[in-house]
């Protein structure tokens, strides 16, 4: 059985969907300050910061939210710590996540449990849409099941194909926001700057089942290691266990499907198996490692998982996409007035400096787990002496800096 991608799945019906917030003949009228493409945290959050600082902001995506997604389910504190900066710290309470403090780690009949600082564990169901709304709410427009195709620029405007459904329009904009994920595309020949693969990177696989085993903990982290992957399990805020995994494509290949192969993990750390694994849909996305070398071009930014990722762990991925769609706003807003060089260059450098240098001990995490003999030491070291992990869970968790330019934003108002 094949790992199917892009496949779809019924969210959870207590979540409201959300509705256009704009009609299309009336998007294709207007000429806006900035389009986002993709509406994931980074796309919704951009939205929402840039259109609270005056702009017109239109935001689109392929799917209908709220939408399951297979990672995320996890914000470290790094995460909770980009939220606060743009107040929305009160967001994950009101939405009923769960608190996270600890990681468990097994691999075989090792164990280590690592304290962690304060996280939560929140569906992306109900996140993304949360954000959504909040865009809404300071004035962005949406439109869901929109795809975009760039068509060149002229006379300082980004002109566009929006498509939906049995519509077509032709938009302009004087600003791209570039957020729709890992490998997405914006015209026919793929995405405008192609993204480069990490050589042996794994694909990233999902499930959402009813019941979690009595050995995963609520407020715990489980991540199962062994041979041809490992996998994070962790309690969401209805109580259903959320399942990331990330497997070698031949792992998944020979075990006959991404539930077998979870399987396969949980039996290798003599587990009780997770019931739901074989019977349920799971979603799968493209290569996890994977980067861009450039991250702008004339009036276009991007941002978040499309700027490049690398395999996260606990709760990393959702942060760095949080920072981008604040971090960018005060670039997007300058190139709104005027495009200059300067600001492909500055996103560029920016970028690289706070996130690149995450991503650095991300991919060597990834690189250990890789090598069975090493995991199975590091982990069995832990168990003695866990506050060994101190230096690195303290890195991936430390704040990341969202600088706010309020005389450059406001002056734009």
């Amino acid at each position: 059985m094949a790992l199917s991608l892009g496949m779809e799945e019924t969210v959870t019906e207590t979540l409201e969907a959300i509705a256009p917030s704009v009609g299309f003949q009336q998007a294709a009228r207007q000429v806006w300050d900035v389009l986002v493409i993709g509406a994931g945290p980074s796309g919704a959050l951009a939205g929402r910061e840039l259109a609270r600082h005056g702009a017109s902001v239109l935001l689109i995506d392929k799917a209908s939210f709220p939408r399951h997604k297979v990672c995320g389910c996890c914000m470290n504190a790094a995460a909770l710590g980009v939220l606060r900066a743009v107040g929305l710290e009160a967001l994950p309470d009101q939405l009923g996540a769960r608190p996270l403090h600890e990681l468990w780690l097994v691999e075989g009949t090792r164990r280590a449990r690592i304290a962690l600082p304060p996280g939560v564990a929140l569906s992306r169901e109900a996140f993304d849409a949360a954000l959504i709304r909040q865009a809404i709410k300071a004035g962005a427009s949406f439109l869901p099941h929109t795809a975009a195709t760039l068509d060149g620029v002229e006379e300082h405007l980004h002109r566009l194909t929006l498509r939906g459904g049995d519509w077509r329009i032709d938009v302009k904009t004087r600003v791209v926001l570039v957020a729709n994920g890992l490998g997405g595309g914006l015209g026919p020949d793929g995405p405008i700057i192609e993204p480069t693969l990490v050589h042996r990177s794994r694909i990233g696989a999902g499930i959402i089942v009813d019941d979690a085993p009595d050995w995963c903990r609520s407020g715990t982290i489980s991540m199962i290691c062994g041979r041809g992957g490992y996998m994070g399990l962790v309690q969401r805020e209805d109580g259903r266990l959320n399942v990331a995994a990330a497997f070698d494509p031949t792992f998944v290949r020979l075990a006959r499907g991404p539930g077998p192969a979870a399987a396969n993990l949980i039996v290798q750390a003599g587990l009780s198996p997770v019931h739901g694994l074989n019977e349920g849909v799971w979603r799968g996305t493209p290569r996890l490692t994977q980067h861009r070398a450039r991250l702008a071009q004339e009036r276009l930014f991007v941002i978040g998982d499309a700027a490049g990722y690398i395999e996260p762990f606990t709760g990393e991925g959702i942060a760095w996409a949080l920072w981008c769609g604040a971090a960018v706003s005060p670039l997007a807003l300058e190139a709104i007035r005027q495009w200059t060089p300067a600001l492909s260059d500055g996103w560029a450098a920016v970028y690289r400096q706070q996130i690149g240098r995450r991503q650095r001990v991300s991919r060597l995490l990834a690189a250990m787990l890789r090598r069975t003999m090493l995991t199975r030491a590091a982990i069995e070291v832990l168990s003695r002496v866990p506050a060994l992990a101190a230096p690195v869970v303290h890195y991936v968790n430390a704040p990341l800096p969202v600088h706010f330019n309020e005389e450059r934003q406001t002056s734009h108002a």
